[in-house]
């Protein structure tokens, strides 16, 4: 099976606006340490196989992306 590399891209603000279980909002009152994207550095992949954007996409659209990428692909 191949390996495909896909980078589900959201913004920090709108990853903080999901987090259900509060940790954004710990770490930046300081109780959590080396959280990544907040006092930890998050590095985007320098080239994913595939993107797909988490804001203003629905879960159906985003769907349909990976599956067409995965059939170009002739995973499927």
């Amino acid at each position: 099976m191949p390996f495909f590399e896909v980078y589900v891209k959201v913004s920090l603000g709108e990853a903080m606006r999901r987090d259900p279980k509060g940790l954004y909002k710990r770490a930046l009152a300081g109780e959590v340490k080396n959280f990544t994207g907040v006092d930890d550095p998050y590095e985007e992949p320098e080239a994913p196989d595939l993107v797909l954007v988490n804001e203003g996409v629905s879960v159906e659209v985003n769907v349909e992306r990976l599956l067409e990428f995965l059939a170009s692909r002739g995973v499927l």
